[in-house]
């Protein structure tokens, strides 16, 4: 019977050595990824669990610190958007590069990345994910052992001087005069300087960066004395020398001036205006957001029927915050007590217009808590975002801010982030 069967089992073989010759086993690869943040993480979970030899390189003494401050230490992980047609519209700079890879990666698969390694998530009323602990320590341990477990080395301290590309390798030399061998490198280096200048050796064009998602500085007479007052919807402008910019959501008055979403949203959509105009801009405010003049006037004109002999600093027609009420009225109306009875047309008018497009003087920037975003970076016609590439120089990948996308406040950033290094990680 064996007789038989050798000439067919002699095919067999010489069949299978054939494929084999058209489908070699893939070569475990050495890859360097430089910067230790969420998305330098996520690359190299990705690529280790594709069985590669990965090292993180990270210059600062500990990993993932903008993790762990961001989303005031709950980590804001990602947005309940998940359209990726219009999750791109949170992206003042990359939404277009970015649908692509969004309709690979987007925030349904974060949700079941992270849950898959046991942290549970939640949306809160506005779309924002955190995990179920309200703790970025639950998300810095998740990273951290995912990238273990795979495999991955994080080396800290480990500064990079430069970065050489010869035929098939990358040549990485730190700052100590060590150097290593690489035949991939993931750049995920925020929006470093030190990063950009690895970059530019490499042949790449940098958008110059500029600040974005920053709060307002603004000294002004009728918020001074209002600091933690906040109104949780209201229309923005912002008026720069070059365009006019309009949001909406939650406004907060601070010390310095003015934060919340809807000026942190106008920050990083006018954040190269507002650069080019030294910070410098006009921002009006409706506080009761959705009414125009007309209608603001004939509300008051109506409360101030039913009510003539209530004084105007004290009783509101709308659930504003009382104190900025007073601090609007006072501004508007002039000294007080006055009665509703006793409002002209002038000061009625005059607190229309407060009311509906009240205008503040915005004379810098501050930050936003501990979290620092820019716009500018790689330039995005330089790679292929079918797999995150260079289109320059073969072997460099990029992930995360170092690109030249920046998302508005609410999860959009660490979402590019696990998008980008997520298909940079496999694609290698």
């Amino acid at each position: 019977m064996l007789r038989f069967l050798t000439p067919f089992i002699s095919w067999t073989t010489r069949r299978r050595s054939r494929i084999l010759a058209f489908h070699p086993r893939r070569r475990k690869l050495k890859v360097i990824v430089i910067g230790g943040g969420a998305a330098g993480f996520f690359g190299a979970i990705a690529a280790a669990e594709n069985g590669h030899e990965v090292t993180i390189l990270e210059a600062a003494a500990s990993v993932l610190a903008k993790v762990r401050v961001s989303g005031g230490g709950r980590c804001n992980l990602t947005h309940s958007c998940f359209e990726p047609r219009e999750l791109v519209n949170s992206y003042p700079r990359g939404g277009k590069a970015l649908r692509g890879p969004f309709s690979r990666f987007q925030p349904t698969d974060t949700i079941s990345w992270f849950e898959s390694r046991g942290v549970q998530t939640k949306t809160e009323s506005d779309g924002r994910m955190f995990p179920t602990t309200d703790d970025s320590a639950t998300i810095v341990d998740c990273l951290q052992s995912a990238a273990e477990d795979a495999g991955a080395v994080i080396r800290l301290r480990a500064n990079v001087s430069s970065i050489q590309k010869t035929d098939s390798l990358f040549l990485v030399t730190l700052q100590s005069g060590e150097t290593m061998q690489a035949d991939r490198i993931l750049l995920a280096t925020g929006g470093s300087r030190a990063g950009f200048e690895l970059t530019s050796s490499l042949g790449h064009q940098i958008v110059p960066p500029v600040p974005s998602l920053f709060t307002f500085k603004v000294q002004d007479p009728r918020i001074e004395n209002l600091p933690g007052v906040a109104v949780e919807h209201v229309d923005c402008q912002l008026v720069t020398d070059a365009k006019t910019f309009r949001q909406s959501g939650p406004i907060l008055v601070t010390h310095w001036g003015l934060s919340g979403p809807a000026v942190l949203k106008l920050s990083a959509w006018a954040a190269r205006e507002l650069h080019d105009a030294n910070y410098n801009a006009t921002l009006r405010i409706n506080w009761l957001a959705g009414s125009r003049a007309e209608k603001i006037r004939a509300q008051l004109n109506s409360f101030k029927a039913v009510h003539p002999k209530k004084t105007v600093d004290v009783a509101c027609p709308w659930p504003l915050p009382k104190r900025l009420w007073k601090s609007l009225v006072d501004h508007a109306v002039g000294p007080q007590p006055v009665r509703w009875a006793e409002l002209s047309k002038k000061a009625t008018q005059a607190l229309v217009t407060e009311l509906s497009a009240g205008e503040f003087q915005v004379a810098g920037k501050g930050v936003f808590k501990e979290e620092f975003v820019t716009c500018g970076g790689v330039n995005l016609k330089e790679v292929d975002f079918r797999t995150l590439e260079s289109r320059i120089c073969p072997g460099l990948y990029f992930a995360g801010e170092i690109l030249d996308i920046d998302g508005i406040t609410g999860g959009f950033n660490f979402q590019n982030a696990w998008t980008t290094a997520w298909i940079a990680g496999n694609a290698m």
